[in-house]
């Protein structure tokens, strides 16, 4: 067990825009007040630790050396709003798509909660005082089997993923949702720094009241 509680965050349509599969640094752009919320992290001393599914790499839409200038991108873009992460994992891993290695049943690729494991493992991390945020209900169960808080946001494909949740009586798999990462900050501060509650105005939103399906 580690030491640091740590905020772990889905890349494509939670800290960055979702525009498919990011086949070149270019195509990668933050989403609006993600570097911000990033800098609040790091000023609470929690990590930032991204942890994210490439399967492109696995299906040939781009290569590894893209992919690695793509995450370097990213962490010059959050350098230059004057922001840090602590790490980034990375799945590349299709368990039937594209050839060996990357076509394989692996432990990292979300649901899955390797990629979490692992960054606990190398940087310290207490993942039962941690929380993973993203817009996916992969995510979720990634920080449920990993023992961490699960946080969904509607950016992304987060907003569809909420109402089918809610349609099939799954809505519990979140214990919160946000508009957006950094509308979810005053939450994880209070989660897990044990600071006072946030404002009812940054409380998070209720789920529908009625059931939809996507």
């Amino acid at each position: 067990m580690g030491h640091r509680p740590a905020v772990f965050i889905d890349r494509d349509g939670t800290l960055t825009e979702e525009v498919g599969y990011v086949n070149h640094p270019s195509r990668l752009r933050l989403l609006p007040r993600s570097a911000e919320a990033i800098r609040r992290i790091n000023a609470a001393g929690l990590a930032a630790v991204v942890v994210t599914n490439q399967a492109g790499l696995a299906r040939g839409y781009f290569s590894v050396d893209v992919l690695r200038a793509t995450n370097e991108a990213l962490a010059e873009q959050l350098k230059d709003a004057g922001a840090h992460l602590d790490g980034v994992y990375v799945c590349p891993h299709h368990p039937t798509e594209g050839a060996p290695p990357y076509r394989t049943v692996c432990d990292c690729r979300k649901p899955a909660p390797g990629l979490l494991q692992r960054a606990a493992l190398e940087l310290d991390l207490d993942l039962t005082a941690s929380a993973m945020v993203g817009d996916k209900a992969s995510d979720l169960a990634a920080a449920r089997a990993a023992g961490c808080a699960a946080v969904l946001v509607r950016s992304g494909y987060g907003a569809r993923e909420e109402a089918r949740l809610v349609a099939e009586g799954r809505a519990d798999l979140a214990d919160a949702v946000f508009d957006s990462l950094a509308a979810a900050v005053p939450w994880l501060r209070a989660r897990l720094l044990a600071a006072p509650p946030p404002s009812s105005s940054s409380s998070p939103s209720p789920p529908p009241s009625s059931s939809s399906s996507q």
